[in-house]
């Protein structure tokens, strides 16, 4: 798996955030498609030279998101979009109604 990551130490914003943008762009653009693997954290910092816990956050980020999903020991895989859900397409409608 090889796709382009830079982390600009001089930037404003931290390498977390960084990196996790640059994941979140590279999935929705499609070069990492629905299922395919995250490198390890161990393997991504030691590509990036950033500690384990830079990755980690970024890879707990992208969880939270939704975007990312664990898979115990396997690691971590890029998750289907997920499905819109139904509380708030039923508050869209009200926000509709009103107007």
């Amino acid at each position: 798996m090889t796709f382009k990551i830079r982390v600009d130490r001089k930037s404003v914003d931290s390498m977390t955030r960084q990196i996790t943008e640059q994941l979140r762009s590279l999935i929705g653009s499609g070069t990492l498609a629905v299922g395919s693997a995250l490198p390890s954290e161990r393997t991504l910092a030691e590509l990036l030279g950033v500690a384990r816990n830079v990755v980690r956050g970024s890879y707990e980020y992208l969880e939270k998101a939704g975007v990312v999903q664990r898979n115990g020991n396997k690691g971590r895989r890029v998750r289907a979009a997920p499905a819109r859900r139904k509380a708030a397409s039923k508050f869209s409608k009200k926000v509709a109604k009103k107007r």
